[in-house]
């Protein structure tokens, strides 16, 4: 095995020493950013160095001077201001701000002020300093940033690669939420959800903004884009998310008439310090069983064991062949109706004596009228199958019926007739269609 060596942290050496290749660090833009920033770095440093009541002390100083409305401080002013701490803590740490040049002591005026490198570093370590309401309203303050970065022209790459991740985390923490099924996470997710959508929706206008402004970059155009497939996917997850709790709902139990749930049952025992207390001396004892009546057991197991063994009778072959019995299978048939109905059209149509007879026109109720009211309610309902496309391409009466040279129409006049069954009929044509001409026909007549 072949282990790399890796360079003494105590040892003075460049940061492309710990890569293979030393010009891969310089092409990358996250780290020229940083080698520009190595002051600042340095300055960071030098605060979180030692142990954690130093460091809080220096940061707590640091951040007062910060927010001091004064331009200059004399030494008595930061006497005043920090009066509580002890003169060897305060000495110490106004030596670290100066060494780190955070803390500038100028000799003419015998005063302190701020230098820009402290600027710069109380703009990171600004955040520290704000109440945290949610432990996981981390994408709060991204956003915040990428809005007011925006309003002001100022939005790097960087800002949208940290917002497009803290994103694509949470769609995984909330799919994940949302596959495992379980109440207990969907109730802990849902107020994390709901900040999320808040934020997305209070910083929707700003993002759009960013969208569609034109950058010189495009890197920042296709992470501004990046952003808005990442933020439409967080908000179509809501209608998942709500149906995952509904799933979660439709599941409780309630426990009797006690108004109870299992959800109630469940939070409680989370909340329990002890559940081991539960069991009491349930444990004390060993489990004995009891028998009531050893007798009707006895009997109930020997009818059983019985009645499971095979039966040597019903070990035989398979029956002899035999015919089987005639039968016959009773189909659909199409009302008489509607044969009688083609008929009467084909015999309009035709005749003995004229092979290719003129066609008239006949009223609807010829061919309607004729035995019962459901009979001839019938052959109304069967008129609009005359001439339809679809009907006719069937096969039997129906497509002889759809393809039969006849057009009906129907007009708002109502007639009273003389037929036993209907008193009153929709007025109504029915009209033959022309035959095609031929075009040899055609040809003939055009020149004559």
């Amino acid at each position: 095995m072949i282990e790399a060596t890796i360079p003494d942290q105590n040892e003075s050496h460049s940061f492309e020493s710990y890569f293979r290749d030393p010009d891969y660090p310089p092409a990358q833009p996250l780290a020229w950013a940083l080698s520009q920033r190595l002051d600042a770095l340095d300055a960071l440093r030098g605060l979180f160095s030692g142990p954690q009541a130093l460091v809080q002390l220096r940061l707590w100083c640091f951040m007062e001077l910060a927010s001091q409305p004064q331009a200059r401080l004399s030494r008595d002013d930061l006497n005043r201001l920090f009066h509580a701490v002890l003169p060897e803590a305060l000495d110490s740490v106004l030596k670290r701000l100066r060494e780190l040049n955070l803390l500038v002591w100028d000799a003419t005026p015998q005063d302190y002020h701020l230098s820009p490198l402290a600027q710069q570093v109380h703009a990171l370590l600004a955040p520290l300093t704000a109440p945290t309401t949610d432990e996981h309203d981390e994408m709060g303050a991204l956003l915040a940033q990428v809005a007011g970065a925006q309003q002001l022209g100022l939005v790097t790459t960087n800002q949208l690669k940290h917002l497009h991740a803290q994103l694509a985390r949470l769609h995984d923490e909330f799919a994940e939420a949302i596959a495992s099924g379980s109440e207990a996470r969907l109730r802990a997710a849902q107020p994390r959800f709901d900040r999320a959508l808040q934020l997305v929706d209070r910083a929707g206008q700003a993002l759009t903004a960013l969208i569609r402004a034109e950058h010189e970059d495009p890197r920042l155009e296709r992470e501004a884009r990046a952003i808005g497939h990442e933020q439409a996917r967080l908000l179509a997850m809501a209608s998942q998310f709500t149906r995952a709790l509904q799933q979660a709902d439709r599941q409780r139990v309630t426990l009797g008439s006690t108004g109870l749930t299992t959800s109630d049952v469940r939070a409680w025992l989370q909340a329990h310090p002890a559940l081991y207390e539960l069991l009491g001396n349930a444990l004390s004892l060993p489990v004995r069983p009891v028998m009531v009546s050893q007798h009707d057991l006895v009997d109930v197991a020997e009818g059983e064991f019985e009645r499971d063994r095979p039966d040597p009778s019903r070990s035989a072959g398979l029956p002899p062949p035999a015919e089987a019995a005639s039968g016959s299978i009773e189909t659909l048939s199409l009302p008489a109706e509607l044969g009688a109905l083609l008929t009467t059209l084909t015999r309009w149509q035709t005749t003995k004596n004229d092979p290719a007879p003129v066609l008239e026109a006949r009223p609807v109720s010829d061919a309607i009228l004729g035995g019962r009211f459901a009979q001839a309610a019938y052959r109304m309902q069967l008129m609009p199958l005359l001439g339809d496309a679809q009907a006719q391409t069937l096969k039997g009466l129906t497509g002889d019926l759809a393809r039969a040279p006849w057009h009906y129409q129907l007009t708002a006049t109502i007639l009273t007739t003389d037929d036993e069954a209907v008193a009153r009929i929709s007025e109504g044509t029915l009209t033959p269609q022309a035959a095609p001409v031929a075009s040899a026909d055609l040809s003939d007549s055009e020149q004559a």
